[in-house]
């Protein structure tokens, strides 16, 4: 059996980069938050939130999570979600994270924008009290028309300074990646970085995966283990250095498996690919958790694990300098364990 134990791998130095801000709104958040705001949700204790956190696939899972978010109305109630994931991002030793948020989901019950992103934002400056830094990656819903997406793209750019890049997330099927080619275009023109969702076992997965590295060009991909299915992507993606995020626990939900197989796979072949948490609140973990159950499942030795890890600082968007200090950090931490 693996010697990899829960504390090594909450203690690991690593970097979060798939992670929906929306996703850690926990139990108890959602139901204080709903009161304060006088929000009916049809749930009145954590017994049955947790109840309701009930799906099998991507839609049913965004059934879910979409409603919860009817809670977030304030730029506070934005704030306090982010500064209680970023509390735990730090008792989970992570030293920088790239925060996903979806303005659209929130834009369209008439929260504005600056609502939305001011609140986060503050959360990223507060959290280096916690030795953590933290940026914001805004979204687009890909279920949603690709006007919706410029204009959103639109509404953001003003605000260019206070995100370091764009996603793109939601359900996938019969929205490829091309939908959004000129958004995508513009925020590469303003300097702003990209990645793209190719959730596992979708419709035309491969297609997609192809599109986002061969025309759209993408830094990273988000998810996106479907591409061991063709070595001329998997070698692509190797020589250029294209960051892949992987979430064990959010995979189990969806598609039955952690696709630890092709994890490591995708390891043993050069890709950068690493561990994240996705939407903890709803798959059970946080980012600890999430390396600590495929290192469990897979018997990962300690060297797999910070390698992984060394991965999601090299795919991270910071300077050389910060990343020579995360990965000497790492080196250090496992000399000592």
């Amino acid at each position: 059996m693996t010697g990899v134990t829960r504390e090594f791998t909450r203690n690991l130095p690593k970097a979060e980069l798939h992670v929906h801000i929306e996703g850690t709104l926990e139990p108890e958040l959602k139901l204080k938050l709903a009161k304060k705001n006088n929000i009916e949700i049809g749930q009145k204790t954590i017994a049955e939130v947790e109840e309701s956190l009930k799906y099998d696939d991507l839609a049913s899972f965004l059934a879910v999570y979409y409603p919860a978010m009817n809670v977030l109305i304030e730029e506070d109630d934005f704030y306090e979600l982010a500064m209680a994931y970023l509390k735990k991002a730090a008792q989970n030793n992570v030293r920088h994270a790239e925060i996903f948020f979806d303005p659209q989901a929130h834009t369209s019950r008439g929260i504005a924008f600056s609502t939305v992103i001011t609140g986060l934002l503050r959360a990223t400056v507060d959290a280096r009290a916690l030795n953590i830094d933290a940026c914001l990656i805004m979204c687009f819903l890909r279920d949603l028309s690709r006007e919706s997406a410029r204009q959103t793209l639109l509404e953001a750019l003003p605000y260019k300074d206070k995100f370091v890049g764009v996603g793109l997330d939601s359900d996938e099927h019969n929205n490829p990646p091309l939908k959004f080619f000129n958004q995508f275009c513009t925020a590469q023109e303003h300097g702003l970085h990209v990645t793209a969702h190719a959730d596992v076992d979708q419709v035309n997965s491969l297609a997609h995966i192809r599109e986002l590295l061969e025309v759209i060009g993408v830094e990273r991909i988000d998810h996106g283990t479907n591409i061991v299915e063709d070595p001329d992507l998997v070698d692509f993606a190797a020589k250029n250095k294209i960051g892949l995020t992987s979430c064990p626990l959010s995979n189990d939900f969806i598609a039955a498996d952690m696709k630890g197989k092709e994890v490591l796979e995708l390891l043993e072949k050069g890709v950068k690919i690493s561990i994240h948490s996705d939407d903890p609140a709803y798959f059970g973990g946080y980012i600890g958790d999430n390396y600590y159950a495929l290192a469990q499942k897979y018997d990962l030795t300690k060297e797999q694990v910070v390698a992984l890890a060394k991965n999601s600082f090299e795919a991270s968007w910071i300077s050389q300098k910060q990343k020579a200090f995360y990965l000497a950090e790492l080196d250090a931490y496992l000399a000592q364990n």
